[in-house]
């Protein structure tokens, strides 16, 4: 657990991070591993070039979420508001999706669902899996959850 808080300190990516994330993104993009392993590209707000992201998918009552695990500051969280959340999902296949910021009222069970299901989450994320929903309310303003709303399939 230590290790992989190392390798986010300050909320950003150290080498080891980033080597390790590049290598996830491609085999995530190829649809490899399970399908809840997604690789999400977005527009740089300052490269202007499309940059991926390594990410764990959580689906509750049907709908499809990502969380940053790291918080608010992070690059993809930034970037897709850069973009108005226009995004593309990729898992075999692409997919064109809007990302909605999820009301921070309504993200406790998904940030609980999410800490079940993404195990290397669970060191940045300073509530237990086991414990309840309500436990999770009062860090919900500090882990944006977004909705992934489809807009066509590749």
């Amino acid at each position: 657990m230590a290790f992989l808080r190392w390798m986010y300190r300050g909320g950003r990516p150290n080498t080891l991070a980033k080597i390790l994330n590049k290598g996830s993104a491609f085999l995530y993009a190829r649809g490899i591993l399970p399908n809840y392993l997604v690789t999400l590209e977005v527009v740089g707000r300052q490269s202007g070039r499309t940059v991926e992201f390594p990410l764990v998918m959580t689906v509750l009552n049907g709908e499809r979420y990502l969380v940053s695990m790291l918080g608010t500051k992070v690059n993809w969280v930034q970037n897709v508001q850069a973009a108005g959340g226009k995004a593309r999902l990729r898992h075999g296949r692409s997919e064109e999706v809007v990302l909605k910021e999820v009301a921070v009222e309504q993200r406790a069970p998904i940030l609980k669902a999410f800490v079940q299901r993404a195990p290397g989450a669970r060191p940045h994320i300073p509530i237990s899996k086991d414990e309840p929903i309500a436990a999770f309310e009062p860090i919900a303003s500090e882990y944006p959850v977004f909705r992934l709303e489809t807009v066509r399939r590749n």
